[in-house]
């Protein structure tokens, strides 16, 4: 088969290997889609793990082939998989044993670490190849696509899922004002999923245009901060929120936020995003994921204010139902969010455009004949 390999740092490779075998309870699926994850991109960009591996974690596709080990040649029977089924793939799910699954805290479960979905060599996804191997302890997560339904919104069960789970993070109610920083797809999905939820979203970015969908997802207010601060590399969406009260107090009288989250790793934003939320409020970090970034905070804002600060990586397996009606029923159009597609022969120009959006770009797709 033919699979998208990661050679090293910044180096894609489409190559020829193994369609994979599969044991007991497993399945092989015949990939349709796959997305373009930013996870995935850092990994790639600064070889943060040794090659050789496929990458691709936002799957969906057919299960060809079925591992024996239940009556029928079937999974466990409560799964009610068969061949020909179409999914949307789940490559992390939790022991449901450990000290940290009993306190909800699934990212942090050894097992969850653990990738359960592979094309080939150490398990990264495997998304970018012609075929994939689902093993047993991933089975939960995996959802049957509706015949109405595309590969394409299949697989963005996925990157719906962590933006869900980070959603119920806050303690949030109807009626609350939530800043949004960064209109990109993660931020859009926050942007729906809170207005769907009866909050009030104040949507920024850099990017007219992005400010445009932001309104048609939900967005009460859309801003467009100052530019500055524009680092080499990587452009933040988001670099200066501080004017922001004073621009709507006139005409909202005493908006304050109850809640920021922040969907674009800028630290400006998150300070700004701090002065700008009331006492008690909460400050959520979605993508400030590199190991050993810095900045300052003022500690009172903290302890004096009862501001918390808190984040949210990955997904939550035990959402994945919630996930799929908000998905498959279009409540969360995200189809709205996918803006070009590329063969799995061009998976390195996706991972180029995904890594350098343009105006027109959001959400990136690798399809499979």
């Amino acid at each position: 088969m033919r699979a998208a390999v990661y050679r090293g740092a910044n180096r894609i490779v489409t190559e020829t290997i193994p369609v994979p075998r599969i044991g007991r309870n497993e399945l092989l699926v015949k990939v349709a889609a796959c997305g373009v994850c930013p996870t995935d991109i850092k990994k790639i960009h600064y070889g943060t793990v040794p090659p050789p591996r496929v990458f691709g974690h936002e799957t969906a596709g057919t299960i060809v082939k079925i591992g024996a080990g239940s009556k029928g040649g079937s999974v466990p029977a409560s799964l009610r998989f068969r061949i020909g089924d179409r999914v949307a793939l789940h490559h992390h799910v939790p022991c449901m044993e450990c000290h940290f699954c009993r306190h909800h805290a699934f990212a942090q479960c050894a097992q969850y670490k653990r990738t359960g979905i592979t094309a080939g060599f150490e398990p990264a996804g495997g998304g970018f190849a012609e075929y994939v191997r689902v093993m047993p302890f991933v089975l939960p997560g995996v959802v049957k696509i509706p015949a109405k339904n595309s590969f394409e919104e299949g697989a963005m069960l996925e990157p719906v899922n962590t933006v869900l789970k980070a959603v119920k993070r806050l303690a949030l109610l109807p009626g609350d004002n939530v800043l949004v920083a960064g209109q990109g797809p993660i931020g859009l999905m926050f942007t729906k999923l809170l207005q769907l939820r009866g909050m009030n979203v104040l949507a920024t970015d850099l990017l007219d245009s992005r400010l445009r969908l932001a309104k048609r997802f939900g967005a009460k207010w859309v801003r467009k901060p100052e530019a500055g601060g524009q680092g080499t590399g990587v452009r933040p969406l988001v670099s200066d929120l501080r004017p922001l009260t004073s621009d709507f107090r006139p005409q909202t009288s005493d908006l304050r936020l109850d809640a920021g989250i922040l969907a674009v790793p800028s630290d400006a934003a998150l300070k700004s995003a701090i002065d700008a939320v009331r006492g008690a409020g909460q400050i959520l970090l979605f993508a400030h994921t590199k190991r050993g970034a810095m900045t300052e905070v003022d500690l009172a804002s903290v302890c004096v204010d009862e501001k918390d600060m808190l984040g949210s990586y990955s997904s939550d397996f035990t959402l994945q139902r919630e996930v799929a009606r908000l998905v498959f029923s279009r409540q969360l159009d995200v189809r709205n969010l996918i803006t070009h597609r590329f063969p799995l022969e061009q998976t390195s120009d996706a991972i180029e455009l995904a890594s350098h959006p343009t105006p027109e770009s959001l959400k990136v797709i690798v399809n499979h004949p």
